[in-house]
């Protein structure tokens, strides 16, 4: 079957037939993988952001510096107070011979420094040390006062801290000495205040101990059980007998309401009788008698006398077996329908019985609640005595010992050192500070910055085909073209094809000493070689004739990739058109230095010649250039109009390689409108550049596309800083070799 088609692309011009686009893999569309990245991203997040760390970096460690110089140096001061016997000598179980398991009480230590930080406690202090330096008050005592215990020993250490040494010493012996008359002086008379305080509240806690017990033995015995678990297991019980009778009177019920209904029928009724002994010995005598009555007819007439004897007893018998029919049914009937009324009288008091362990079923979360509530204010109540017991007896022990006062051992010295500023911990602090601040300024740098930054990542991103890698180059960015035409040969300007064959494109470039050249234009050259190689490769049966370049955003690169892209394929020996289907932001008549007053808009909307539109690039005269032409006011209408597609199909005939460069496919249909004329389309993504949003919009708009599946080709990579990207990386190495 022939797949071409025939159209008609100007007036008055020939009949063109268009061969069919080469048959490529169909858009299959972009992988969006799990994961925040493995060791080696986080290493070029790192480089990428290594002047925010360092600048952080310095930043931070100057200000931890500066600060560490300028604070003033501080002193620290302490003394030590054994505040408990260390032996167990004066324990009152040796005295009173009580049971051994009592052990001797130990001091709350977090209670005794709190006590011993009180303004009540410490404000005599401030009084008499005010006298030294009026400067000092409570507050400011306490702010350069620390008292802690000396992890799970029996010694307090008090601390004091001060940019004076000499008031350091005098500060810690005044506290010290009235730390000892406080121990000798006050501890007994608050050990015997506490325990009168308890004496005096044991007998209301007593008495509300005793009043729920009450109310808890009065609550049994009006409900009838222990405790809410016992009851519920008892109702569980019931319910379970309730139902098993329920289940048997029913059962009961269905049988007799079934005996009842069969008596009325024909078969009820021959049951009932062939249960009936009486019956069934009249019914014998009736086959007796027919017996006979059948013997005798064989031997004599019918009105042979003992046959009529026969007859007689016969119709007796008739009579007696219909009355006795009778009263068996009649007794049965009586006896079903007293079955019934007994069930019913049962069922009727198991439904009672029902509905009054339902009652107790729904009462009982009420019961069980205050049951708990009074079961918790008892345990609260006695808990509550438990506790003053324990304390009264507590104090009753520690006041019945012999108290012994805190024993200072280890008095307060003039301090020599300062423990402030640390300068060797400050610093380290500074540059970890610093080192951890940077990293994560880097890494939100990084989560906010929504474009790709190494190839790898584009790798596994986006599903696929990579057709090449381009590096970076200043000179592109700055506006400086790079051309075929760059430091020409004398080939060149005597005429030599630059389209010669890849054996003489190497004339198109200048002789390099230094292997490091490939590095810069070199490099950019090679990858656009590649490029074109891969598109050449992509379907060996039929190369691809046609093509559009095109990108998620303004900015990728598009046009400088088409633009190169031609010049590669023109010096390979191709005949190539390049057509800037940009009608809203063209680049091509720039980069081109070409004029851009007649163009592609034109040639759509007007008749004129298309040798007028088309231009011979002036570095290399053997690639054809159309301009986009004066802006129209709905490009997305001309690019689908049929004379464009006469136009494309004319241009296919005519030239080796068509490229159109086409605008950003986001928020725009120009692309989706050229596509499908061609052999596929190209997208660049831009390193650092490219948004990644903008990229899965643009595949969402690929796959709700209502016009035909787009052909995409793959994705040329531009921008590359990498030196050595995994595209050229071979080439550069060969070429180190070389120059070796």
């Amino acid at each position: 079957m022939d797949n071409h088609s025939t159209i008609t692309p100007l007036a008055n011009s020939k009949t063109i037939t268009v061969p069919p686009a080469a048959t490529l893999a169909p858009f299959i569309g972009f992988e969006a993988k799990n994961g925040d990245g493995d060791f080696r991203q986080i290493l070029g997040v790192l480089k990428r952001r290594v002047l925010v760390i360092s600048g952080l970096g310095v930043a931070v460690n100057g200000a931890f510096a500066y600060s560490t110089f300028q604070q003033e140096s501080v002193y620290q001061g302490n003394f030590q107070l054994l505040v408990e016997p260390v032996n167990d000598d004066n324990s009152l179980g040796k005295l009173t011979q009580i049971d051994a398991n009592i052990a001797k009480p130990s001091l709350d230590y977090e209670s005794q420094i709190q006590v011993l930080k009180s303004p009540e406690l410490l404000g005599s202090v401030v009084k008499k040390l005010q006298s030294y330096y009026s400067d000092i008050n409570y507050n400011s005592l306490l702010q350069d006062l620390t008292i802690n215990r000396v992890g799970t020993t029996k010694v307090i250490e008090v601390r004091y801290k001060s940019n004076n040494a000499q008031k350091i010493k005098v500060v810690l012996d005044e506290i010290s000495k009235f730390y000892l008359n406080y121990s000798l002086e006050k501890r007994q008379t608050k050990l015997r205040q506490g325990v009168q305080f308890v004496d005096k509240q044991l007998p209301d806690i007593k008495n509300r101990v005793l009043q729920m017990q009450k109310e808890l033995q009065n609550f049994r015995q009006k409900y009838g059980f222990i405790n809410p678990e016992t009851q519920a297991q008892v109702v569980n019980q019931q319910m379970q007998r309730l139902a098993e009778q329920r289940l048997n009177i029913n059962q009961q019920l269905a049988a007799a309401r079934a005996n009842f209904v069969s008596l009325k029928g024909t078969q009820g009724e021959l049951a009932a009788l062939n249960n009936a002994p009486t019956y069934q010995q009249l019914i014998s005598q009736q086959r007796q008698l027919e017996a006979q009555i059948s013997g005798e007819l064989a031997r004599f007439q019918p009105d042979n006398p003992t046959i009529q004897m026969l007859e007689e007893k016969r119709q007796n018998l008739l009579p007696l077996l219909q009355q006795e029919a009778k009263r068996v049914i009649d007794i049965k009937f009586a006896e079903a329908h007293t079955a019934l009324r007994n069930l019913d009288v049962q069922s009727q008091s198991l439904a009672q019985a029902e509905q009054e362990l339902q009652q107790r079923v729904e009462q009982l979360p009420v019961l069980a609640r205050k049951y708990n509530e009074l079961q918790r204010d008892l345990q609260i109540a006695t808990d509550s005595l438990n506790r003053f017991l324990t304390t009264r007896e507590t104090l009753q022990i520690e006041t019945a010992q012999t108290e012994l006062p805190w024993e200072l051992i280890k008095a307060a010295t003039l301090p020599d050192t300062p423990i402030s500023p640390n300068i060797q911990r400050n610093l380290l602090l500074g540059l970890v500070s610093s080192f951890l601040l940077g990293i994560g300024a880097a890494l939100l740098m990084e989560k906010l910055d929504n474009t790709y930054h190494t190839l790898e990542d584009i790798k596994d991103k986006i599903k696929l085909p990579l057709l090449g890698v381009l590096p970076f180059d200043k000179s592109l960015s700055t506006g400086n073209l790079l051309t075929l035409e760059t430091r020409k040969t004398e080939n060149i300007l005597t005429g030599t094809p630059v389209y010669a064959g890849i054996g003489k494109l190497s004339n198109l470039f200048p002789n390099r000493s230094e292997h490091h050249g490939y590095y810069g234009q070199g490099q950019f050259w090679e990858s656009l070689q590649l490029l074109y190689s891969n598109l050449q490769l992509l379907n060996t049966d039929k190369p691809i004739q046609s093509l559009v370049i095109s990108s998620a955003m303004p900015g990728d690169g598009k046009s400088t990739v088409a633009f190169h892209l031609a010049q590669i394929a023109t010096a390979m020996g191709k005949k190539v058109l390049l057509v800037d289907a940009d009608l809203r932001r063209p680049q091509l008549h720039t980069l081109s230095d070409l004029n851009n007053f007649w163009g592609l808009s034109n040639l759509i909307s007007n008749h004129i010649p298309m040798e007028q539109v088309i231009q011979q690039f002036p570095a290399m005269p053997e690639l054809s250039i159309i301009t986009s032409g004066p802006t129209p006011p709905d490009p997305a209408r001309l690019l689908s109009s049929d004379k464009m597609k006469q136009l494309m199909a004319h241009f296919h005939q005519h030239f080796d390689l068509v490229i159109y460069d086409a605008p950003p496919m986001m928020g725009l249909a120009d692309v989706r409108v050229l596509t499908p004329q061609t052999d596929g389309l190209v997208l660049v993504v831009r390193m650092d550049k490219t948004d990644k949003s903008a990229l899965m919009q643009v595949e969402e708009s690929l796959k709700i596309s209502s016009m035909k599946p787009l052909n995409l080709l793959g994705i040329v990579v531009n921008g590359d800083k990498t030196q050595m990207s995994g595209y050229n990386y071979y080439y550069n190495r060969y070429r180190e070799k070389e120059y070796r």
